[in-house]
């Protein structure tokens, strides 16, 4: 018996209708705030307006942000698979160096936001490597479990037809270890944005009209202009969206026709 599978038409409706909502209970809570609160609460309509004066601004300081963002989750993706992949050869490997991951992971990022000013300057350089060490770890840890979590009775019937080691990884533990990976991307896609916002607010720069979305919020603080740090957290909220669609879009060409989570039968 097929199953009912919603309408596309709804599938874009509902989000719409909850969207319209949550606007509308903002209005209303800007509006029952008193006089001397509501500006901690700019209505739509302000934020709106915000968009329109600071389009500019906001504008150039996406990119930037996006940029720092892009950059530094692109080296975590490229650095954690070959790490991962180092990881999986031997146990010793991974006894001697995943502690050492573990302590990258629990270094506060706000330490080394100073460290790497004085480094390689602030700027885009900072926010880069900022962005990876936030990206970095999930990926490299969920690769490295899929790598390292093959089905055996797989491994086995390889090693009975005398397949080499790179013949084992190539066409079976990196198909394997997909599932895995992408779990760990699209971890790493919701902190990329976060992290290069907080790389502009810890390390940025405004040097040659360089400043991000984490730079404007401290000039939008420092002027209390709040409708347009509500700007900026949409706007950071949208980028998280888009890393987000990609991964899944990624994700979904490269498993839907066999991994039980897309290939799914209707009876």
């Amino acid at each position: 018996m097929a199953r009912s599978r919603p309408f596309p038409f709804l599938q874009l409706l509902l989000p719409a209708v909850a969207g319209a909502l949550g606007v509308g209970l903002w209005q209303i809570a800007h509006a029952a705030l008193s006089d001397d609160f509501r500006f901690l609460l700019p209505a739509p309509a302000a934020v709106l307006a915000a968009f329109q004066e600071h389009g500019a601004d906001l504008g150039r300081a996406t990119l930037h942000t996006a940029e720092g963002a892009v950059l530094g989750f692109a080296a975590a993706v490229i650095v954690s698979a070959t790490l991962a992949l180092l990881l999986s050869l031997s146990p010793l490997v991974r006894a001697t160096f995943y502690p050492y991951l573990m302590i990258l992971q629990m270094t506060p990022i706000i330490v080394f936001a100073p460290i790497l000013v004085l480094w390689v300057g602030p700027g885009l350089k900072s926010v880069t490597i900022i962005t990876f060490l936030i990206c970095f770890f999930p990926l490299a840890v969920n690769t490295t479990q899929g790598l390292v979590s093959t089905d055996r009775n797989l491994v086995e019937l390889f090693r009975l037809y005398r397949a080499t080691k790179l013949q084992e990884i190539v066409r079976l533990r990196i198909p394997a270890a997909l599932p895995y990976f992408f779990t760990g991307l699209r971890i790493a896609a919701t902190l990329a944005p976060i992290g290069a916002l907080v790389g502009d607010y810890t390390a940025g720069s405004s040097a040659g009209d360089g400043g991000g979305l984490g730079f404007q919020t401290i000039i939008y603080s420092s002027q209390a202009k709040y409708a347009a740090l509500y700007a900026t957290a949409i706007i950071c909220c949208a980028l998280g969206f888009i890393f987000v669609a990609g991964v899944l879009g990624v994700s979904w060409l490269c498993l839907h026709h066999w991994h039980d989570s897309y290939a799914r039968t209707d009876n």
